[in-house]
């Protein structure tokens, strides 16, 4: 049921949504003073979650840091969390979204001998995609490119950052000799995802971040980043208000 509200109410995330009603409000309303603000909220709303600094900056203070691969110690499985992948109907195939960056590294720690095992958690987020097997259809392509099949552990059940981590204890808890843990997952799902697993019993793991939108060292930022409205900031709003969202939502069920 949790995971079906939250999935129909996911729009509410969205900033272009927010831009939306406020407009069709102030095309709506019979009462002028409402219009006016509605129609200025929406002026500005635009201009604040289409702004890349901003963005970037409210992006800064949330996602967990990264490791660099030289200081990323031996662990006898990496855990990979889903979310990486669509399900393209037409060619039948796995199609790589932003998230991918974490079976991409995983993928460069494995041959550099830094983890043993990969574990793929997650089968599929959406309500109505009955295509997409992600841990599933993940294990075969990595299979298909050298990566050998016992080194490959998948947990095909999960449809949620809470369900990952418990599915995930269940799967390793039937491998003994592993004994180390690295959890891999994009920045802004780490404080979430970590939370879950601590919360499922996970004692001994450390995290590796990917796909950061940001750095912690010098700000660089460019002309067009700091003036010219760029609506793509508003999707990645959207993610980082979905992780808000998701572990506000997640302490109060007790997830973490």
């Amino acid at each position: 049921m949790f995971f079906v509200l939250s999935k129909i109410l996911s729009f509410l995330t969205y900033p272009f949504s927010w831009i939306l009603i406020a407009l069709l409000v102030a095309w709506i309303t019979k009462r002028p003073r409402l219009a006016k603000y509605s129609f200025r909220g929406a002026i500005i709303a635009i201009l604040f979650f289409s702004n890349t600094v901003i963005f970037l900056e409210f992006a800064r203070l949330w996602e967990s840091e990264g490791t660099k691969i030289e200081d990323v110690g031996h662990y006898d499985c990496a855990v990979v969390l889903g979310g990486m992948f669509e399900w393209d109907n037409s060619n039948e195939r796995l199609s790589i979204r932003r998230g991918g960056d974490r079976i991409w590294q995983t993928i460069n720690l494995y041959h550099l001998g830094k983890v043993d095992k990969i574990l793929i958690s997650g089968s599929n987020g959406y309500l109505f995609d009955s295509e997409l097997q992600e841990a599933k259809q993940l294990k075969e392509v990595l299979i298909e490119n050298g990566i050998p099949e016992e080194d490959i552990l998948i947990e095909p059940n999960s449809r949620n950052t809470f369900e990952n981590a418990v599915e995930s204890k269940k799967v390793l808890d039937q491998h003994p000799e592993i004994n180390s843990i690295l959890l891999v997952t994009s920045a802004l799902h780490m404080p979430r995802a970590k939370g879950c697993f601590e919360n499922a019993g996970f004692k001994n793991f450390d995290c590796f971040t990917t796909d950061h939108y940001t750095g912690k060292g010098k700000r660089g930022y460019k002309f067009d980043q700091i003036f010219l409205p760029n609506v793509s900031n508003m999707v990645d709003w959207h993610r980082l208000i979905h992780e808000w969202v998701g572990y506000v939502a997640y302490r109060i069920m007790g997830y973490i």
